[in-house]
């Protein structure tokens, strides 16, 4: 008989009973009923005002406030014919979730009846507690009052649960005083000086006609599945998110079997509902399969306008966590949950377009004479080089931190990947002599049944952070439990401050009477000479690159969160998110108490769970088998049988060292006094890191010496395989 609740999960895990498979729809009878989108709202508002709010999502106009009361009715009534009995104001915190607070349509009448109501200004605005949620400050304990602001470009859906339906609202949150207490203001900033700056250089380049330039985001949303049985017997995976003990399995991915194989039946059937739910709220999905790691997973959604894109990743997040429970299994979103195995990112597809040019990142059959792709592309380059850190910086967490530079991860240097058509390009256009570009060419493979067909031009680097890959930019360091506001935010306005730079040179040589492609050759030449280092397609796991990196080209290297953070104080990202109106100084500032609180905080309750861990399962665990061997020991010495101390030796060494450990990380947390916060995350970040390494080493050690039936926590080849 083995340690009762792990012998009860495995018992549980393999005797389930399988979910019953819903009958299929087809994606026409799914697509978007629960959401009151233009057409719904075509149908039901008078065309005046539905002409004011298509003008209003579709091009920033400002919505007349009449047009509300309108609005709030038409989705009412929709709202109650899904079965809808409450309203929610749902807002993106800075807490990478997401928020929502529920209220009822009734309304007591003086006889003592109730109707339903739902007025223009209840949609409009909504106010919850500004100082219960993270804010760095700006709100205190006695100054609580904040607000929910409707944002129309976002369309309200319905919720539905197994407990009822629920209109949600997607909402703007801001403080009493006007500062954004969210992810959303200054994503929907950012778009708006991304779109000033791209509409300025679009005319100097002599586009005549400029529509509303939006970047878009396509982000494949990676996760692990572990059965519930499993996760509630550790409290690690419940409360961390991630294992902080295990003894990786004799079979890992080391096979590279797993990846793109065959679906598990039952992980099939969970992922069939979340694409049911998702396609039933107009979120895209389109690819799904297995990951390189044992029990991992993806999902991932076409591209859409950064907004939507943002609004739609948090709802995929909790799709996935709520869908997994009624299937059994606990979703694990966190950056690395096991040890010795791939962790998960959250790579955010990046590109700008708009109706009128299309894709600006687009380099077309001849990169090397579209002016529009190589001035977009160079402004990226230098917006990179100049801000690597603060891109660094908003994709920086506690739980990240385990993943970056890793094999299924870029290195904490932040490079740009062009590929060798376009590095070749632009390295022309720094020696100004273009020429050409290579083109791309024909995969014959040899075998009469399989069509010849063109290659890409440029090869993939999965171990840059930041690569082109076809007709947009991948940037694959976002951790899989982050918002992609942030780094939405960061790439947009790091893309409109180079454009802003781009234009105002552009325009002083046009007005000059300059050529305007010999202009814009020389521009970018200048941009290549100041900061082509970014640049690099070799492989940015080797040292030879660290160190050319670092001393050569002058790249930062923020191997953890504790040094990351600290660049949102520097006085050149303040001035970037000021003059391009992303960020006040104020808000910038709250970003940063806010995120390095969270770091501090999300290693501490780590740190507590290992010595709660190793002293309340680990070490009784390990002590009980010695304790046995010592009983074996003596029944064997008096049948005469001589009894092997060696492994008991092992054991009562690993003991005493987890023991030792442990109280050193104990008393390491102790520690109250720091001059800084900086101080405070460095101290966490090497001092407890460490020392939570250490106690895990002798647990885990233990864990390949201590009796099976004895080992309290499911272990890895548990937790990973049995599905």
């Amino acid at each position: 008989m083995g340690y009762e609740p792990r012998t009860q999960a495995i018992y549980q895990v393999t005797h389930r009973d399988p979910v019953p498979v819903k009958p299929p729809e087809s994606l026409q009878d799914l697509w978007a009923t629960d959401v009151f989108s233009l057409s719904k709202m075509q149908a039901c508002l008078p065309k005046s005002v539905f002409k004011s709010l298509k003008e209003t999502i579709l091009s920033d106009a400002k919505l007349d406030p009449a047009a509300a009361d309108v609005v709030a009715s038409a989705m009412k009534d929709w709202a109650l014919s899904k079965g809808a009995l409450y309203y929610a104001h749902v807002f993106y915190p800075m807490t990478n979730g997401t928020a929502e607070k529920h209220d009822g349509f009734i309304s007591v009448q003086s006889d003592g009846t109730v109707i339903s109501e739902f007025s223009g200004k209840t949609l409009i605005k909504g106010e919850p507690d500004g100082s219960s949620f993270p804010n760095g400050g700006i709100r205190s304990t006695f100054e609580a009052r904040g607000y929910t602001a409707w944002d129309v470009t976002s369309p309200a859906y319905v919720m539905e649960t197994d407990n009822g339906v629920t209109l949600c609202i997607p909402t703007v949150f801001v403080s009493w005083t006007g500062e954004a207490l969210d992810k959303k203001i200054p994503l929907l900033r950012s778009i708006s000086a991304m779109n000033k700056s791209a509409t300025k250089v679009l005319k100097l380049l002599g586009c005549n006609e400029v529509s509303r330039v939006n970047s878009s985001c396509g982000a494949e949303q990676e996760y692990f599945l572990v059965d519930t049985a499993f996760a509630n017997t550790r409290s690690d995976l419940l409360l961390a998110g991630r294992t902080l003990f295990g003894k990786p399995p004799a079979k890992g991915q080391q096979f590279d079997d797993h990846y793109f194989g065959a679906i598990p039946e039952r992980v099939q059937v969970f992922m069939q509902e979340v694409e049911r739910s998702m396609y039933r709220l107009g979120i895209p999905a389109k690819t799904r399969h297995n990951e390189v790691a044992p029990g991992q997973f993806e999902i991932a959604p076409i591209f859409e306008a950064a907004d939507a894109a943002a609004d739609h990743q948090q709802l995929i997040m909790t799709i996935l966590r709520n869908t997994a429970k009624r299937h059994g299994f606990v979703c694990l979103l966190h950056e690395k949950p096991f040890a010795g195995i791939n962790g998960s990112g959250k790579h955010v597809n990046w590109s700008v377009s708009n109706a009128t040019q299309g894709n600006l990142l687009d380099p077309g059959d001849q990169p090397h004479e579209n002016l529009q792709f190589l001035t977009f592309c160079g402004a990226i380059i230098r917006g990179v080089h100049k801000y690597g850190p603060l891109m660094r910086a908003v994709i920086a967490t506690a739980s990240n931190d385990h993943r970056l530079g890793a094999n299924e991860a870029p290195p904490a240097i932040i490079s740009v990947y062009l590929g060798s058509q376009l590095e070749d390009v632009y390295e022309q256009i720094q020696k100004c002599d273009v020429t050409g570009c290579k083109p791309g060419d024909l995969m014959d493979l040899g075998v009469e049944s399989v069509p010849t067909f063109m290659k890409d031009s440029g090869d993939r680097n999965r171990t840059s952070p930041f690569a082109f890959t076809g007709n947009r930019f991948e940037f694959r360091a976002v951790g899989s439990s982050q918002s992609v506001s942030g780094p939405l935010i960061a790439m947009n306005t790091i893309l409109a401050d180079s454009l802003d730079w781009i234009a105002n040179k552009l325009e002083s040589q046009v007005s000059s009477g300059a050529d305007l492609k010999a202009s814009v050759y020389g521009i970018l030449k200048e941009i290549m000479d100041e900061h082509g280092g970014v640049v690099f397609g070799g492989n940015g796991y080797s040292e030879e690159w660290h160190k050319m990196a670092v001393e050569e080209r002058g790249l930062a290297n923020l191997p953890t969160t504790a040094d990351a953070l600290p660049v949102l104080k520097e006085k050149y990202i303040e001035e970037l998110f000021e003059k391009t109106g992303v960020l006040s100084p104020v808000e910038l500032e709250s970003r940063f108490e806010v995120y390095s609180e969270q770091y501090v905080l999300s290693v501490e309750v780590e740190a507590n769970l290992v010595v709660d861990i190793a002293k309340t399962q680990i070490y009784p665990a390990a002590v009980k088998y010695i304790s046995d061997l010592s009983a074996t020991a003596s029944s064997l010495k008096e049948m005469g049988i001589e009894f092997n101390y060696s492994i008991a030796k092992k054991v009562a060494s690993l003991v005493n060292g987890l023991s030792e450990s442990t109280q050193k990380l104990e008393d390491a947390l102790d520690k109250e006094e720091f001059s800084s916060m900086e101080e405070h995350m460095q101290y966490f970040a090497q001092t407890i890191r460490s020392l939570m390494d250490e106690v895990r080493g002798y647990a885990d050690s233990l864990e390949g010496e201590v009796a099976d039936e004895l080992w309290p926590l499911p272990k890895y080849q548990e937790m990973l395989f049995i599905k």
